[in-house]
């Protein structure tokens, strides 16, 4: 049908890796272009009912990601417990989303009806995601998906509607981290044939 083969896409997921902003080349841009087709992949991912309910919040532009790091630094400072404040946490919280090409909001909008028990929404909106990290992998781009209390606690911050939640954070950017071996026990350890 598409003359991939099943041992690239394997190769595909098993060099899949979470590639963090500490690794990204500052300065350097993720072209609106690769963002649209993160996003177009991302929008065909399984979906019980076509329910479909992948929302994203795309932080491109200098200033936004700089509204996104302020916010970051903000709230860990605002919520942070004085004996467990780190002034260099702080710091990376907002420092990370100007070091990444673009950051989007990962957003789950539930099903009005509940047609759908709420975890398998959130099983799609994971699903989509994951075909965007397979994207970003296929492209050469790092990427994290990070769930930090400040995005998932971001409802004003991003302007959610009624029935929108955050799952997270998923940043991007073009890196230099050298290709890392990855690390599973066997599958047979964690199956049973019946």
């Amino acid at each position: 049908m598409t003359g991939i083969s099943p041992s690239d896409i394997s190769s595909l997921i098993h060099h899949r890796r979470a590639i963090f902003p500490k690794f990204y080349i500052p300065g350097k841009p993720v072209e609106r272009g690769f963002i649209e087709q993160l996003l177009e992949n991302a929008n065909w991912a399984p979906t019980h009912r076509l329910t479909e309910p992948w929302r994203f919040r795309v932080f491109h532009s200098e200033e936004s990601r700089r509204r996104l790091g302020d916010y970051m630094a903000e709230f860990y400072r605002k919520n942070t417990p004085p004996e467990q404040f780190s002034e260099e946490k702080m710091k990376k919280n907002g420092e990370n989303p100007m070091r990444s090409g673009a950051v989007i909001a990962i957003v789950m909008q539930r099903d009005p009806e509940a047609r759908v028990p709420e975890f398998e929404e959130i099983a799609s909106v994971a699903m989509a995601v994951q075909n965007m990290w397979l994207t970003c992998t296929a492209m050469g781009l790092g990427c994290y998906w990070s769930t930090p209390r400040a995005a998932l606690e971001a409802g004003t911050f991003l302007n959610l509607q009624p029935g929108e939640r955050c799952l997270g954070l998923f940043y991007l950017g073009w890196h230099t981290m050298p290709e890392l071996p990855g690390k599973r026990r066997p599958v047979a350890e964690k199956t049973a044939w019946l």
